[in-house]
């Protein structure tokens, strides 16, 4: 059953999106066609003359409607030919039903409306597609009412039903041209975003690149500038043989080995993860990413060091895994206590909707990488389905000795 789905669970939103739009334009282009076959069905023999010209219409507002949401997307240029063509051809086959029409031709009452409805209205969706400006696009409807009930009077068709021609097309080319315009308005935008989105993840790793850039050069650059100065100076007593030049070197190797000393905290700090902040950007990423994130809090006491950097790392993981696996709206992350004497026991709990019923792909190394990390303090972890499409993960770490102070936090959604 995965494999069924997993064609659609995989994609972004916002491929989500433009498989959907795509799909829709070509159901347009499946309902032109049976409407055109139907209202031609009438005309009997007749209409065999109309199946190839009017196929093609109906192929080319398919067509343009494709490379106009590529062109939308900036993946290849404004079709322009193509919207060239489609309008002249779609005015050479409204002219000639009219005109037939006029001349008794088309014998059947509802052939040529039902015609020249869905050959101008959808046609005019399509050319909405291939514009840029809004303005443009209010000009298309009122722009095919106007030439349609103009060619309909200079065929010969009474006022009377030149007018209604025009009325027709006008409310039947405003329905399609809204509909077109919004839904290439909405590809873009879930496209800008999911693009934005993806810039803020990078900027965020850049800045992180920098603070620890920057720490490291705070640690060192002192510590560097000060075992280069007493090296020449240890090179220059050495030249004069001065006995300074054995106290200079023990003092590089003081410095040297205190630089190694901070550089191993700067690292171990970098690498250690903070419960409290990761609680807090948890919430902030899932919330960034769409989804409605609920962060609670009971504990309140001071924790170990090493206890609040095995849960931060679970907290950190069990975020990755939400936004990489399934389709989640909502997320709960949950922290209690339980307090024994002078022990306090924990108990974290990550538990998120929208899990596919199977990984789409092989299982990764982040749960057993935590499984190692919880060991370290005695702790366990549970992950799997509960039920319901949500997937739920239980970190518990028994009762510790009090450490460092963590920082309360409230619900937040």
């Amino acid at each position: 059953m995965s494999k069924l789905t997993g064609w659609w669970k995989n994609r972004s939103s916002a491929q989500k999106v433009e498989l959907y739009t795509r799909w829709s334009f070509h159901f347009f282009v499946v309902l032109e066609g049976f409407a055109v076959l139907t209202g031609l069905a009438p005309e009997g023999r007749g209409a065999l003359l109309w199946l190839l010209p009017v196929g093609a219409q109906v192929a080319l507002c398919g067509i343009l409607s494709s490379r106009s949401l590529d062109w939308v997307l900036g993946r290849r240029e404004r079709p322009g030919r193509l919207a060239v063509a489609l309008v002249a051809l779609t005015a050479v086959l409204t002219a000639a039903a009219l005109t037939l029409r006029s001349a008794g031709t088309i014998t059947h009452e509802g052939v040529t409306p039902t015609l020249v409805a869905n050959m101008v209205g959808f046609a005019t969706g399509s050319l909405t597609l291939a514009l840029r400006r809004v303005r443009h696009m209010t000009y298309v409807a009122p722009g095919a009412a106007v030439a349609t009930a103009g060619a309909a009077a200079a065929a010969g068709l009474p006022g009377g039903e030149a007018v209604g021609y025009g009325i027709g097309i006008l409310l039947t080319s405003l329905l399609l041209t809204l509909a077109c315009g919004f839904s290439s308005w909405l590809l873009k935008t879930v496209y800008e975003l999911d693009q934005a989105r993806e810039l803020q993840a990078q900027l965020a790793v850049a800045e992180e690149r920098l603070r620890f850039g920057r720490d490291l050069h705070d640690v060192m650059g002192r510590n560097l500038a000060v075992i280069a100065l007493k090296s020449e100076l240890a090179v220059q007593l050495a030249r004069r043989e001065r006995p300074e030049a054995v106290d200079q070197m023990v003092e590089v190797q003081r410095i040297a080995r205190e630089s190694q000393k901070e550089v191993r905290d700067v690292v171990r700090g970098y690498r250690e993860a903070d419960l409290s902040a990761e609680l807090e950007g948890a919430r902030g990423v899932l919330t960034a990413a769409g989804m409605r994130c609920r962060v609670e809090m009971s504990a309140g006491r001071e924790l170990p060091s090493e206890v609040q950097s095995a849960l931060g790392w679970v907290v950190r993981e069990a975020t990755t895994n939400v936004l990489r696996h399934g389709d989640a709206r909502n997320c709960v992350i949950r922290l209690t206590q339980e307090t024994a004497g002078a022990s306090v026991s924990l108990t974290l709990l990550v538990e998120n909707d929208g899990a596919p019923d199977a990984p789409a792909g092989p299982p990764g190394s982040g749960l057993t990488g935590l499984r190692e990390r919880l060991a370290m303090v005695d702790g366990t972890l549970e992950a799997g389905l509960v039920g319901g499409g949500r997937y739920r993960l239980t970190a518990v770490v028994p009762g510790r000795a009090p450490g460092r102070p963590l920082q309360r936090l409230e619900a937040r959604a």
